[in-house]
Order: C-alpha cells, then sequence, then structure tokens
C-alpha cells in the first residue's frame, strides 16, 4: 500500500539522489569522516540517538581504554535513527558499522538490506549468555521472521511517576491503581492547582510512535489488550484498545499545557520543575528525580506500575521504545562490531549504565543488571517496578511495515487527542490499514 505524500515514514526504501548524497555528507561531518577498514581497522562509528547521548561517552571511553579501539558516535534524534541508518547503507555512503534502532523498526532495516542477519554468529557464541536478556525484551528486540538481527541495548518501559507533596496536598494517599482512578486524581488536582501552574498529569502527546504511541500503549498495556494477535494480525480496534484510547482521551483536560506538542523533553522538564503530579516515564527518570541539577523533586517522588483497566487486575509492562544493537549490511569491520556490541549488551555494561551519574537513559536489558545489588541498593524501587518487565511485557509488531503502521496509529490517535475523531474511529481506521500493511 502506498504512503499518502503527507505522512512522513521512519524508513523509505528510495530516496532522491540528493538526499542521499546530503545524507551521506551529513554523516560524514557527523562523524569526523568515517574511516575505512583499510585506513584504520581499530576504529567504529556507532549511530545513537541524542537520548543516548550520555551513554555514547560512557561507551567510548570504556571501551578505548579497555580495547584501545576508537569508538566514534553518530547523534541524531530518536525519530530519525532508522531512516540514517538505511540512507546510509543503501546510498553506498556506508559510514556506520553499528548502530541503536528503535526496535520496531529491524523488521523493515533487514528488509531494506540495512543491517545483518546476526542469527548464526549469537546461536554459536555462549558467551553472549541470551538466556540472561530479560525473556519479554529479547524476542521483540531481535526476532523476525525466525531470524535474530541484534542484541538488547536499552531495555525501555514506561511506569508511573508521582509526585507524593502534590497528592499529599489534594487529598490522595496513594497513586492511581487503575486508570480512571488516574483520570480522577488528575482532574481533581488539576482543578485544585492550575492557577499555580500544576497539573495532575503530564501526556506524551507529541505526533510520533515513541511519544504519543507510547501513551497509549501504555494504557493499551494496562486494559489487557494487544497490537497483534498470535498470529501477528491485527487487534488494534479490540473492546480493550477502544477502552485504552478513550482513557487517553479523557486525560488531556487535565493534563500539562500543550500535550499535542509534549515531548519527553518538555514533560521531564515540567516533572523536574515540580509542575505535575503524575507522568509516565522510563524508569531512569528516578535516576534524574534525585541527580539531575534541575530537579525539585528530589526525596519528593514515588515511582509504581502503570494502572490497569477494564477487566484486567495484573500491572503490565509496555515496551515503549527501547533500542537494539546492530550491525550495518555493508560495515568492512564485521568482526570488531561484533566484539563491540557483545561488550556493550553485557551485563557489567548494562549495570554500570543503570546507576551512572550523570544519568545515561538506560534501562535494565538483563535479569542479573535488573536484579543486581548495584542496582538494587541505588534505586530498590525502581528495581521493583522494573520487574514488570520479566513477564507478559506488552511488545509492538516489528516485522515489515511495522514502522508504517506505528506511523497511521499515531496519525489516528493525534486526530483522537485533538476532538476530531472518536477512539473508535480512530481505531478502526487504524485497523482498517494494518490489515493491508501486517496482514
Amino acid at each position: 500500500m502506498s504512503v499518502p505524500p503527507s505522512r512522513p515514514r521512519i524508513l523509505r526504501r528510495l530516496a532522491a539522489p540528493a538526499a542521499l548524497a546530503v545524507t551521506a555528507l551529513a554523516l560524514a561531518s557527523c562523524a569526523g569522516g568515517a574511516a575505512s577498514a583499510s585506513d584504520d581497522a581499530e576504529e567504529l562509528t556507532v549511530l545513537l540517538i541524542s537520548s543516548h547521548e550520555g551513554a555514547s561517552k560512557v561507551l567510548a571511553e570504556e571501551y578505548e581504554a579497555k580495547t584501545g579501539v576508537k569508538i566514534n558516535p553518530v547523534i541524531v534524534p530518536y525519530d530519525e535513527i532508522g531512516n540514517t541508518l538505511a540512507l546510509d547503507q543503501q546510498s553506498g555512503a556506508n559510514t556506520i558499522d553499528v548502530a541503536a534502532p528503535w526496535y520496531v523498526s529491524i523488521g523493515d532495516l533487514a528488509a531494506s538490506g540495512a543491517i545483518q542477519d546476526l542469527t548464526e554468529w549469537i546461536e554459536e557464541t555462549p558467551a553472549l549468555e541470551t538466556d540472561d536478556f530479560i525473556p519479554a525484551v529479547y524476542d521483540p528486540y531481535t526476532l523476525v521472521d525466525g531470524k535474530r538481527y541484534g542484541l538488547p541495548f536499552d531495555g525501555d518501559t514506561h511506569v508511573l511517576f508521582y509526585n507524593t507533596e502534590i497528592l499529599a496536598r489534594n487529598g490522595f494517599t496513594a497513586p492511581p491503581a487503575t486508570w480512571d482512578e488516574y483520570v480522577e486524581q488528575s482532574r481533581v488536582i488539576t482543578e485544585n492547582e492550575s492557577a499555580n501552574g500544576v497539573y495532575g498529569n503530564v501526556i506524551f502527546g507529541q505526533k510520533s510512535p515513541l511519544i504519543l504511541g507510547a501513551s497509549f500503549a501504555n494504557r493499551l498495556a494496562g486494559f489487557g489488550g494487544a497490537f497483534v494477535d498470535e498470529d501477528g494480525a491485527p487487534t488494534i480496534n479490540s473492546p480493550e484498545a477502544i477502552a485504552a484510547a478513550q482513557s487517553l482521551a479523557d486525560s488531556i483536560a487535565s493534563a500539562y499545557p500543550t500535550a499535542a506538542e509534549t515531548a519527553f523533553g518538555e514533560g521531564n522538564s515540567a516533572w523536574y520543575a515540580g509542575r505535575a503530579a503524575f507522568i509516565e516515564n522510563w524508569t531512569d527518570l528516578g535516576v534524574g528525580s534525585q541527580t539531575n541539577p534541575d530537579s525539585t523533586v528530589v526525596d519528593r517522588w514515588g515511582v509504581t506500575f502503570l494502572p490497569v483497566g477494564g477487566g484486567n487486575t495484573e500491572p503490565r509492562a509496555s515496551l515503549v521504545a527501547g533500542f537494539t544493537w546492530v550491525i550495518a549490511e555493508n560495515t568492512e569491520k564485521t568482526e570488531l562490531a561484533r566484539d563491540f556490541i557483545q561488550w556493550a549488551a553485557s551485563s557489567e555494561v548494562n549495570e554500570q549504565l543503570l546507576v551512572a551519574d550523570p544519568q545515561t537513559g538506560i534501562d535494565p536489558n538483563r535479569i542479573s543488571s535488573l536484579e543486581s545489588d548495584a542496582y538494587g541498593t541505588a534505586y530498590p524501587e525502581l528495581q521493583r517496578v522494573n520487574r514488570a518487565t520479566l513477564d507478559g511485557a506488552l511488545a509492538w509488531p516489528t516485522g515489515k511495515n511495522a514502522t508504517q503502521a506505528a506511523e497511521v496509529l499515531t496519525d489516528e490517535l493525534a486526530k483522537l487527542i485533538a476532538g476530531e475523531v472518536t477512539a473508535k474511529e480512530a481505531l478502526d481506521a487504524t485497523q482498517a490499514e494494518w490489515e493491508e500493511l501486517l496482514g
């Protein structure tokens, strides 16, 4: 199915030659001129998102100290990494050796010939200790049509953070356990305190799958829904999904202004300033709440599982973002790239990044790092809520056309929160397109 010109795609199979040339030049500039294998076999150019810039510095310093190999990070916005990698490989520029894209894009990256099939290497390398990866994370992050394309890097999930002082001021003794309670507590707090610039919640509503799509996915998990069934057929307009979308729409009236323009940068700033009672966020926000120099909520926050809704009574994690180490298809440094991602996906490195100060934006990807003494001692409540990822977490589709499907859903959700369509209309339209895209 063709994509209307008004709908941008995270990945494009074809691009104008001029755009490819610009992309290649930009990458070369950002990387300081990526060295070829013949120039210097002991360098790797690694593509990462801006939220992982802090982690990139730690990784580069540690890996060079450990091996002598220089890591050249290329940093791009989170919604551009998949397209940047695909264009780099398709153009013949081939400046990238390793990348960590959104896990939802790995099927499209594989189909476009941008990343290597790592199945055989993974199966033949016991030192990877793949049994230690969090089960609910490992397959969604790496597996498409029976083949493995990477190793988990950032085990992103959302949990619910709450400002203990704001709740107490408004007579609430506990955070909401259900999405209905969330809507009601948010309403009361906004009515009582919005005149002073304090609101019941922050809703990530910017039109991006990793932002607005995440807000919906949190509720879809809570209501016990799924994106697709066990056979991969879309179920995005199920009763549970419609209830989840309606709950999202019901939250907008009490949200920090303006939800449609709020991504994690704006949301985090509001949270650190003490202007919101609730925020659904990645678990490393707890690290930032204690260590970020802009934080006014030190020791004034709590964290709990995402609420539940409808007939579902068991809290469930939502794999809202999540990033996977992959190796570029055309790199001439495959062995060096394998060594790097084996190290970068290790329990030792994941544990280090979890507790680093300044924060690195990294969440657990392994059972051992999740259960480590270092993480449990520094952030016991974050460790507790992250255990929800150990079983039954909600994952997005990851096969061919998954990135386009995510954009379709986000477009419809944007209409919903703008009041242009109902929850049912938004998801019925999504279902119709998903049936063509995903089968």
